[in-house]
């Protein structure tokens, strides 16, 4: 489980937690959008984030925030490929795709990405069929409704059994497709149709996901849980999400999915060196 295989004969190793990094290719992403809509910025910020400590370089060309409006195919393709075509002439480094469009990830894995990383969890139109042809790592990630509406009033009967019944099902269609279960990430979807409360549980209760026999990803950085809790702008949430990075780690999150790159590489290094000794220190890499 904790090798993922990758095209051209590659690897992703997570017996350590690895660091994504966000790279929103959108004007209206709630942290970061309009900062690299430029394929040049784009692609200079993403070998500048593989240099802090970035592991997956995440291209997203559509904003899921709550209320975001939809993004065509055409369009969500004009914004990713170029920069995904430029990044891998560039580096060898790990590409994940954001999108739940299937032709977006076709064209995606062809122009060099190497995951599949679908908020939908693969569950829009010949999306299962696309991804289990392209025979790359799947991501996939819970979230009650849509994007547009996900934040209205969210419930569970049980908020971790729900979550975890949801993920069995994909599992199970993804499998009937051919997709590996070692290859199969699952994302609870911080955010995502949860209310502050809801959040809060899946981080203390984040090793529940595991017993599925799959990898964990978490991704809150910067999100509401952050700055509802503390009452600070998306700009403000750096120490909060830091702690919310390493305690995710803490519960056996392998791939850790943010915006400020740079510190949440350190605080890794630092629990990853109190884990292992002194002695192993210079074996580290995140």
């Amino acid at each position: 489980m904790s090798i993922l295989k990758l095209p051209r004969g590659r690897e992703l190793n997570l017996s350590q937690p690895q660091v994504m990094a966000v790279l929103n290719v959108t004007p209206d992403s709630f942290s970061d959008g309009g900062s690299y809509t430029s394929y040049d910025n784009a692609v200079k910020s993403a070998l500048n984030m593989l240099k802090l400590g970035a592991s997956i370089i995440d291209v997203g060309g559509e904003s899921t925030r709550p209320g975001a409006p939809d993004v065509s195919e055409e369009e969500e393709l004009k914004r990713v490929i170029p920069v995904i075509t430029s990044l891998r002439k560039k580096s060898n480094c790990v590409i994940s795709i954001d999108t739940s469009k299937a032709e977006v990830m076709s064209q995606a894995v062809a122009a060099g990405a190497d995951i599949i990383n679908d908020v939908r969890a693969l569950q829009e139109p010949n999306a299962l069929k696309t991804a289990a042809g392209l025979g790359v790592p799947v991501c996939l990630m819970h979230m009650q409704g849509q994007p547009r509406t996900m934040q209205d009033s969210p419930t569970y009967e049980n908020l971790i059994d729900d979550i975890n019944y949801f993920f069995k099902q994909r599992i199970n269609e993804c499998e009937e497709f051919g997709i590996n279960r070692s290859q199969i990430i699952l994302d609870p979807g911080f955010g995502f149709g949860k209310t502050l409360s809801h959040n809060y549980e899946i981080l203390q209760k984040l090793e529940s996901f595991k017993t599925l026999g799959c990898n964990v990803l978490a991704g809150l950085s910067r999100k509401s849980m952050i700055g509802n809790l503390l009452n600070r702008n998306a700009n403000e949430r750096l120490a909060g999400s830091l702690a919310g990075a390493l305690i995710a780690a803490q519960k056996g999150a392998k791939i850790i999915r943010v915006h400020d790159v740079a510190q949440t590489s350190d605080v890794l290094r630092v629990w990853q060196a109190c884990e292992q000794g002194l002695h192993n220190i210079g074996k580290i890499n995140v």
